[in-house]
C-alpha cells in the first residue's frame, strides 16, 4: 500500500502516544517475540509456584517442619522484591534484550541447583538466587511490549499477563501428576530444562531493532518517586495482586466451609487467563480506560459478594468473573507505563518499582483475610475486606487513571 493514504496512515500511528512505527518490521518477528514474552512469563510462575506441591517428598527428605518450608518458599519472593526495581534500572540503562539473557540464565542455573542441593541452606539459597534471576523478567518483559507492540500496549501486556496465569496453572496442577512418577527432584531437574530451552531461545531470537534513548539517573528516580500516577499505579497493582492472591491462597478453605468442593477454586485461575487477552484489547480499543478500571471494580464487587451470599448455581461463574476482573485490573496498572508519555521513557524502571513495593498486598491481604476468619469464625468478613478493597482501589481509583 503506498501513495497519500498509506503516509497518511503512518502519520496517524506514529502521532498516537505510545505507539511507534517501524517501516520494515515484520509480523513474523513480532509474532516470534511475543511467543518468547509468554513462554517466559509461563516458565516465571512455573518455577515459582512448582514448589508447593512439593511441601510433603521435600519436608519429609529434608527433616524440615512447616515453617522451614514456607520461609524456604518465601525466599524467591523476597528477592523478587529486592531486586524488581534495580534489575528494571539495569534494563532501562543496558536494554531489555541482554538483561534478560543475563536473568533468565540465572534463573536457570538456579533451577537447576535447587534440584541437587542436599541440605536446607542450599535449597533456601537456591530459592533465593530463582528470584534474583526471575526478578528482571517483568521489567524486561514491559520493555519488550513498550518496542513490538505498535500501537497494542494491552494486548501485548494481556498476552504475557495469560502467560504468568498457565504458569500457575502448570505449576499446581501439573507438578502433583509427575510427582506420582517421578522423585521431585526429578521434577525439578524437568523444569529446569524447560528454563534451559526458555534461555536459549531468547539468547537466540530475542532482540531489540533500537537502541537504548535512555539513561536513567537518580534524579529521573527521584522525579518519578514523585510522580502522582506512579503512585496511582502502585495501589492499582497493589490491590489486584492482594485481592487475587488472597481469593486464590484461601477459597480452598472457604469452599470447605460452605460445604462445597474446595477443587472449584482452581477456577480463579481461568479467570486470570482470560483477562490478560481480553481486557487488554478491550484496553487498546477503548478511549478512556477510566470507565473500564471502574467496570472491572463493580464486577469484582459483585463477583465476590456472589460467593459469600450467592446460591451454587452462581458460584462457578463468580469464582471466574473473581479472577477475570482482580487480574484484569492488574493488565491495566502495568499497561500504562509503556505508553504515558511522562512514564514511558522509564517504564522498565517504573515497572520494578511498582511490582516490588506494590507485593505488600499479596503479603498483607492474606494474613487479613485470615485473622477475620479466626475472629468472627466466618468468611463473610474476610470475603467483604477483599470487596471493599476493590471498591476503594479500582472503582475509587479509577477516576485518576491516566486516559
Amino acid at each position: 500500500m503506498n501513495g497519500p493514504m498509506s503516509r497518511e496512515i503512518i502519520t496517524n500511528l506514529m502521532d498516537r502516544p505510545g505507539t511507534e512505527y517501524r517501516v520494515g518490521s515484520g509480523d513474523t518477528s513480532r509474532r516470534i517475540m511475543f511467543v518468547q514474552a509468554f513462554a517466559i512469563a509461563f516458565l516465571v510462575h512455573l518455577l515459582l509456584f512448582s514448589i508447593a506441591p512439593m511441601v510433603s517428598p521435600v519436608m519429609r527428605e529434608m527433616n524440615l517442619s512447616h515453617t522451614q518450608f514456607g520461609l524456604a518458599f518465601s525466599m524467591s519472593m523476597v528477592s523478587l522484591i529486592i531486586f524488581r526495581l534495580p534489575w528494571g534500572l539495569v534494563a532501562d540503562r543496558k536494554g531489555y534484550v541482554a538483561v534478560m539473557r543475563v536473568s533468565l540464565l540465572l534463573a536457570t542455573v538456579a533451577a537447576l541447583l535447587r534440584a541437587v542441593v542436599q541440605d536446607y541452606t542450599g535449597l533456601l539459597v537456591s530459592q533465593f538466587l530463582l528470584g534474583f534471576g526471575l526478578a528482571a523478567t517483568l521489567p524486561g518483559l514491559s520493555l519488550m511490549v513498550k518496542e513490538w507492540a505498535l500501537g497494542r500496549p494491552g494486548l501485548g501486556t494481556g498476552t504475557y499477563i495469560a502467560g504468568f496465569a498457565t504458569g500457575n496453572a502448570s505449576a499446581l496442577g501439573v507438578t502433583p501428576l509427575l510427582l506420582n512418577a517421578m522423585h521431585w527432584r526429578e521434577v525439578f531437574l524437568l523444569y529446569a530444562g524447560l528454563g534451559g530451552i526458555v534461555s536459549i531461545t531468547w539468547w537466540l531470537l530475542g532482540r531489540s531493532e533500537r537502541p537504548v534513548e535512555f539513561g536513567v539517573r537518580l534524579e529521573d528516580v527521584r522525579m518519578l518517586v514523585r510522580d502522582k500516577h506512579v503512585w496511582l499505579l502502585l495501589c492499582l497493582l497493589a490491590a489486584s495482586m492482594g485481592c487475587y492472591d488472597t481469593l486464590a491462597n484461601w477459597m480452598p478453605r472457604v469452599l470447605e466451609m460452605k460445604q462445597t468442593n474446595p477443587s472449584l477454586a482452581s477456577l480463579l485461575p481461568v479467570g486470570f487467563f482470560f483477562a490478560g487477552p481480553v481486557v487488554g484489547f478491550m484496553a487498546d480499543r477503548l478511549p478512556s480506560r477510566r470507565s473500564l478500571v471502574g467496570m472491572l471494580g463493580l464486577l469484582a464487587v459483585a463477583a465476590v459478594a456472589c460467593i459469600a451470599l450467592g446460591p451454587l448455581l452462581l458460584l462457578i461463574p463468580a469464582l471466574v468473573l473473581a479472577g477475570f476482573a482482580t487480574t484484569g485490573c492488574l493488565v491495566i496498572s502495568l499497561t500504562v507505563p509503556v505508553e504515558h508519555h511522562r512514564l514511558s521513557p522509564y517504564a522498565g524502571t517504573v515497572v520494578g518499582l511498582i511490582s516490588s513495593v506494590g507485593n505488600v498486598g499479596p503479603l498483607a491481604m492474606p494474613v487479613l483475610f485470615g485473622f477475620l476468619i479466626d475472629v468472627t469464625a466466618t468468611y463473610y468478613a474476610s470475603l467483604a475486606s477483599v470487596a471493599i478493597l476493590a471498591a476503594i482501589a479500582f472503582v475509587g481509583g479509577s477516576r485518576a487513571i491516566p486516559r
